[in-house]
Order: structure tokens, then sequence, then C-alpha cells
């Protein structure tokens, strides 16, 4: 009996570890199809009543898709230019610096260096360009997720209700509602913080003389949306914009559109102004939702910005609920003792 049990034990833990494998390159694809599902989710409830679920559903994926090509397309030129204008930078440097006037032994391990470091860039630039395939891998598993995830979001919650145990079910309840609560909170900071950042970005633009008025719009506009990914958030455009100073000689300028974008832009409101965002709608302590912001990431990259404040605000509830099991019990434990007799008076 304990040899089968051993058997099935080991062959389940090896077909969990094998499934986990596979999926485990589409997590995050999943979890953001489903995060930005429920930000739309008011919105699909709107057209739903007039057009109907499926129709809906298949509008809003059709429009993630025009602004995921169109983010697609920005980060692919955007990313291009940058490596390239890097690399050359890289080169042009160590060409410049072994024209100088060096002692052969510094002269020696700079151009050791160089023809080392040379291959491995050209490595890492040939990389990325053959990860291309496995981003639109990513990017169609995301808006699989979204449109499934909007066309049959009643029946996941209702499913899920219904998964709750009879006898925990209070708990279930209040659990479900603080991640409801803390995953809006974290949406509506997301989307109110990254509209002031785009504006905030466009009148960088325009102050520091960086370009006209129409390509502010446009770098706004796209602080906006790169802000949505946070591996990339805002600070490439006030960074792409401090290099083309420093490229032109205007370091004060340079210097100037770097300070503005990092306090203003990206990434100090993202640490700052966020987890208060966040604590005064979901009703939390701001260091909590701090933690759990630069904690989350730490750990889990990209998607701990998300999970770390709502694994933390359920903890927090289970804390409660068992501060208040235990304070129930022992309640009852002091009604439910029998008094001791009064003692006797001697005569």
């Amino acid at each position: 009996m304990r040899a089968g049990t051993m058997v099935w034990a080991i062959a389940i833990v090896a077909i969990a570890y094998v499934a986990w494998a596979t999926v485990e390159p589409l997590v995050t694809a999943v979890f953001f199809g489903v995060i930005l599902a429920y930000a739309a989710y008011p919105i699909h409830v709107r057209f739903a009543k007039r057009w109907g679920n499926t129709i809906s559903a298949v509008f809003l994926t059709v429009v993630m898709v025009g602004l995921g090509g169109l983010i697609t397309f920005e980060l692919l030129m955007i990313s291009i230019h940058v490596l390239m204008s890097f690399y050359n930078s890289v080169v042009d440097f160590f060409d410049w610096l072994l024209q100088q006037p060096l002692p052969p032994d510094v002269r020696d391990f700079l151009q050791s260096f160089l023809d080392q470091l040379v291959p491995r860039l050209s490595a890492y630039i040939s990389k990325g360009a053959f990860s291309l395939p496995m981003y639109l891998l990513q990017v169609l598993i995301f808006l699989l997720t979204f449109y499934y995830t909007l066309a049959y979001a009643e029946r996941i919650y209702h499913q899920i209700v219904l998964s709750l145990p009879e006898k925990n079910r209070e708990l279930g309840e209040e659990i479900l509602e603080s991640l409801n609560k803390t995953l809006g909170a974290l949406v509506r900071a997301w989307l109110v913080l990254n509209f002031v950042k785009g504006i905030l970005m466009t009148f960088g633009f325009l102050i520091f003389g960086v370009s006209d008025l129409y390509t502010a719009i446009v770098a706004g506009f796209l602080t906006f949306l790169f802000s949505f990914i946070p591996l990339f958030e805002g600070w490439m455009i006030w960074l792409i914009a401090a290099a083309y100073f420093a490229m032109n000689g205007a370091y004060l300028h340079a210097i100037g559109i770097a300070l503005y974008g990092f306090f203003l832009v990206s990434p100090m409101p993202d640490y700052t102004i966020r987890p208060m965002m966040v604590a005064r709608d979901a009703d939390l302590d701001e260091t909590l939702v701090f933690i759990g912001m630069i904690g989350g990431t730490w750990a889990m990259g990209v998607k701990g910005l998300i999970i770390g404040p709502i694994v933390l605000n359920l903890l927090l509830v289970l804390l409660k609920e068992w501060k208040r099991r235990v304070s129930r019990e022992s309640s009852l434990q002091r009604t439910s003792s029998p008094s001791r007799p009064a003692p006797r008076p001697q005569a």
C-alpha cells in the first residue's frame, strides 16, 4: 500500500514539474492578460449591454492588438537604435582610448578587453534579434488570455465562488473582497499615474527645448504607453532626450531633463506616489504597499509589482482572521470554565 502511494506521489510530482516547466515561460503573458482584462472589464460590461458579450470581447481585443502592434513597433525601433548606438559608442571610445599615449601594459590590457567585449556585445544584440519570435508568441498568449478572460469573466467568478469551502466561506469571501479592492486600487493608480506622467513628459520636452509641440505630445503619449510595461516604464523617453543633448554637447540640458524625468516621470513616482495612491484606495499602510512593490519586483520580476502588495494584503487578512479566532476561542474557554468556589471562612 505504501509502495503504491509512493509511486503515485512521485508520478504526480513529476507531472506537475513538467507541466510547470511547460507553462512557466508564458506565465508573465497570461498574468498581464488577466490584469488588463480586469482593468478593461468595466468598459466590457458597458459594451456588452449594446453589442453582446462576445462582440464586446472581440472589439476590445482588436483594440488591444492595435495598441500592442504600436508598442511592439516602437519598442523594436527604439531598441535597435539604442543598441546600435551603444555598440558604436563603445567601439569608438576604445578606439580613441587606444590612440592615446598609454603605457604598453595598459594598452595591451585594453586591447585584450576590447577583443573580448566586441564579440559579447555582438552576441547580445543577435540574441535580442532572435528573441523576437518568443516575444510574438507571448503577445499571442496575452491576447488570447485577454479575450477569454473578458468573454468568460462571469463564469470564472461564479466558479471561484462555488469552489469556496462551506466551512470557511466567510473567510473566502473576505479574501476575494480584499483581492478585488487591492487589485482595483493598483489598476486605478497605474492608469492615473501613467496619464500624469505622459503629461509631465510632454511639458518636460517643451521646457528643456527637446523638440516642437507635436514631437513633445508624441513623447508624452509614448511615455503613457511604455509606463504599462514595468521593464521599460517612462525612463526610456527621457533617457533618449538626455542622450540626444549629451551627443550635441548640451550637458546642462542633458542633466536637467534627466533629473526632471527621474524625479517626476520614472522611476521615482513609481515607488513614492503610486504606493500612497494604492494605500489610500485600498485602506492599507503605505509602508506595506511600498515593501510589497519593492520586494515583489525583486523576487518575481515585473509581475511582483502587482503581486507583492496583493500577497501582503492577503497575509494581513489571514492574520486578522487568525487573531479573531484566537480571541473567540479564548473567550469561549473563559465562559465555559467552571468558577472556583469561594474559600470558606475559618472560625
